[in-house]
């Protein structure tokens, strides 16, 4: 069994500290109106990006707001990576994709930034958007379930369908590389997505490479019952009075995402994830297990205390699975629930921008022995 302490030990070894740079960019939430008594994620975004990206699917289509840093309906021939950054749950954290590319310099050029937003009805309803504008509930788009409206589409769509787009090679001739990335629960998503997604098959026809970046999610896909134990172990969690241990979002039982199809194959799912390559990403000061937009139900506290202390587990229990999975973790020392620090810290743009294995390279191959 993987003990705690070894657990530890290793992760500190491997796991990178390293002080956040000093920025002097202001995020999107940091200047955000909220109204009293109102959780912010439940009030309407502040403002709504300006591009719309059209999603279409044998169930229907919808206009999805979106913002590139380059026309990306006209062909990109320098455009060598694509670095998409998916908000958290309040929606508005827009910019912090961009303002790490400013900060990684030279080792963002030639670097095409898409930010989607997932808006709820709330949003719609506060900016008077039409009908065609695709909206889903608070908790839905994370999770891989179908919109509101216009059409019945999954977020997972949203997302196949710009890995879709950046496969097309007559757009981007000479793109070789994709990153996901995600924070809080844009995280979640990536996470779910690696799972289930579709849309890495079409790059990988093209030899483009993907990355998925996850960082400070509130919760983990597990694929079975074991969870982290007190005593340094995994087990099968018995807790009888949390039935949703293992079901969708947190296991692969239970009612899943429509998208995910009737049934699924889990070592399948299993072996899928964990052949990808994934950077998770965790700031050490996330450390609050008292936090507003921390899920504290049952399921998710079975994976740990607070999202730092589940993502070290997340990540033991990977290599539980797996002696040899590649997969790395990266620390941001210092840094909490904020994604803007997370993406433009050291560690953050080296998960960004290519460069993970100078910035960790004990992390390549992490191994924890029984």
């Amino acid at each position: 069994m993987v003990r705690k302490t070894l657990i530890a030990a290793v992760l500190a070894s491997a796991a990178i500290a390293v002080s956040l740079l000093a920025t002097t960019s202001t995020t999107a939430t940091a200047a955000q109106p909220t109204v009293v008594g109102v959780p912010i994620e439940r009030t309407p975004v502040p403002a709504v990006e300006s591009g719309r990206f059209t999603v279409t699917t044998p169930r229907g289509s919808g206009e999805m707001p979106i913002e590139t840093s380059l026309d990306w309906s006209m062909p990109q021939p320098d455009i060598t990576r694509a670095v998409i950054v998916i908000h958290g749950w309040s929606r508005r954290d827009m910019r912090s994709a961009r303002n790490a590319a400013r900060r990684a310099g030279d080792a963002a050029a030639h670097t095409l930034i898409v930010t989607p937003q997932f808006l709820i009805p709330t949003d719609i309803t506060a900016h008077a958007l039409p009908g065609n504008v695709l909206r889903w509930t608070l908790n839905d788009w994370s999770d891989g379930h179908d919109a509101e409206g216009p059409a019945p589409l999954s977020s997972f769509d949203v997302l196949d369908a710009i890995f879709a787009r950046l496969a097309d090679r007559q757009r981007f001739p000479q793109l070789r590389e994709v990153v996901l990335a995600g924070h809080s629960a844009g995280a979640q998503m990536v996470q779910r997505y690696v799972a289930l997604g579709r849309g890495a098959a079409l790059l990988d026809r093209e030899r483009i490479h993907v990355r998925f970046v996850i960082a400070n999610p509130s919760s983990y896909l597990y694929f079975d019952r074991r969870r982290p134990s007190a005593n340094g172990t995994f087990a099968v969690d018995k807790d009888a009075s949390c039935p949703r241990v293992d079901q969708w979002k947190y296991g692969l039982s239970g009612p899943l995402p429509r998208y995910a199809g009737t049934s699924v194959n889990t070592l399948r799912v299993e072996r899928r994830y964990l052949a990808s390559d994934i950077v998770y990403l965790l700031g050490t000061a996330d450390n609050d297990p008292a936090h507003p937009e921390l899920d504290r139900s049952c399921a998710a506290r079975a994976q740990g205390a607070t999202r730092y202390a589940r993502g070290l587990a997340y990540f033991g229990y990977l290599h539980m699975l797996d002696r040899r999975v590649g997969q790395r973790l990266l620390e941001v020392d210092g840094v909490g629930h904020h994604s803007s620090e997370m993406f433009s810290s050291p560690p953050g743009l080296a998960a960004l921008f290519g460069f993970v294995d100078e910035a960790q390279p004990a992390a390549k191959r992490l191994s924890i022995h029984p």
